[in-house]
């Protein structure tokens, strides 16, 4: 499995029945990723929802680090076929940084603490 450090994500909905332009657009998608070392991680129509509402499905897909995901989302490859999917499919998109394994949440605490205390 693929170390990655950074991640593409996305929460997407049709706006319109899917089509030609989205089975091109995902036949085209992994030829813009290979550059860049992206993978796809999650496709899921169907997410489980543990809370809150959300509609639509999931896409994540990962990269070795965020340079390469910001030069993904960039490139001419991508862009060329970016509106095949954006005329149909609406949500939302981003980069996020992913963090190494020995990561302790339980580190951020101080951090909440500190900001908390500043508003105080």
């Amino acid at each position: 499995m693929p170390a990655f450090r950074a991640y593409a994500v996305a929460q997407l909905h049709h706006e319109a029945p899917p089509g030609e332009d989205i089975a091109v657009y995902l036949e085209r998608i992994q030829g813009t990723l290979d550059p860049y070392g992206g993978r796809f991680v999650a496709h899921d129509p169907q997410p489980e929802v543990l809370e809150g509402d959300f509609g639509g499905y999931v896409v994540v897909i990962g990269f070795p680090d965020m340079a390469a995901a910001r030069a993904w989302y960039r490139s001419p490859a991508y862009q060329e076929i970016l509106p095949l999917r954006t005329r149909t499919v609406g949500g939302t998109a981003l980069l996020v940084e992913g963090k190494p394994p020995e990561y302790d949440p339980g580190s951020a605490a101080a951090h909440v603490r500190s900001a908390a205390a500043e508003r105080a």
